[in-house]
Order: structure tokens, then C-alpha cells, then sequence
């Protein structure tokens, strides 16, 4: 049985990229998370960016499709438009930040960065993809293990 996930890209006005600091780890990534049964992966993004961040969002487009080697896992990645609320801390997020390109933070997700540079580059058509990176898990042992 697949886990469905759907996660937000937003850019800023200066192409910065918003990533979230998650509460339980030492980790960044995009506002996202697991679709419930029943949600569309659009409405799930959106709902998700909303928990994470405090900001209303607008799904604009699909960029990528992509799989997990570590898991079961579908993950949907989105470019979103914020549309309203305010960028705050949440229950799920302590900081939420934007980063420029070449300033993500090192214990950001390899399979985020995987995404954002999808995003970045993207060519019109949604990327399909097997990530073969570090699990959230595995990229968090490795890092504090060094």
C-alpha cells in the first residue's frame, strides 16, 4: 500500500524558496506532508502549507511525481502561490524561512533539494522520478553523526 504525500515550492519575489523547520527533527524542508484518505494531493498541499507555515496558498502547478527506494511513498511537489495569511511558527514548525538558492541550509532534505532543483529547472512538463538520497531519517543520523 502507497503513503501519498504533497509538498509546496514557493518562490519569493526574489526567487528565494520557503523551507520549514521541523519541531521533532533538526531538519528543514518544503511545507508539506502526507495526503489524508479522501484528499486530493492539491487540497492536501494546500492544507498542509496552511498547518505548517500559516500562509494561504494556491496550487499553480505539478512539477514532479516521484517515488521513494526507501519506502512505499508517492510525493507530489507543487509550485504554490501564497495567496494570504501570515508567515509564522506553528505546532509543526519553529522557524519558517526563505532561502536563496545557493544558501539552503546544510540538514535540509536531500530529496527536498532533489525537488527544489526540479523546480528550478523545470521544462514545461512534470518530472517522474525514483529518489535514491537519504531518508529523513537516515540524512538526520549521518549529519549528527559527524
Amino acid at each position: 500500500m502507497f503513503t501519498i504525500g504533497a509538498f509546496a515550492i514557493i518562490f519569493d519575489e526574489k526567487g528565494r524558496v520557503l523551507l520549514s523547520h521541523r519541531r521533532d527533527y533538526d531538519l528543514w524542508n518544503l511545507p508539506g506532508g502526507r495526503v489524508e484518505s479522501g484528499e486530493m494531493p492539491t487540497e492536501a498541499v494546500i492544507r498542509e502549507t496552511r498547518e505548517e507555515t500559516g500562509l494561504e496558498v494556491s496550487v499553480e502547478k505539478l512539477f514532479g511525481v516521484y517515488g521513494k527506494t526507501d519506502s512505499n511513498d508517492i510525493v507530489f511537489a507543487f509550485r504554490c502561490k501564497v495567496i494570504g495569511g501570515k508567515l509564522r511558527v506553528t505546532e509543526e514548525a519553529d522557524q519558517n524561512t526563505y532561502f536563496g538558492l545557493g544558501d539552503l541550509p546544510e540538514n535540509t532534505v536531500p530529496k527536498q533539494v532533489e525537488r527544489i532543483e526540479d523546480a528550478v529547472n523545470f521544462d514545461q512538463e512534470p518530472v517522474f522520478r525514483r529518489q535514491h538520497t537519504l531518508s529523513s531519517r537516515e540524512f538526520l543520523e549521518e549529519i549528527t553523526n559527524t
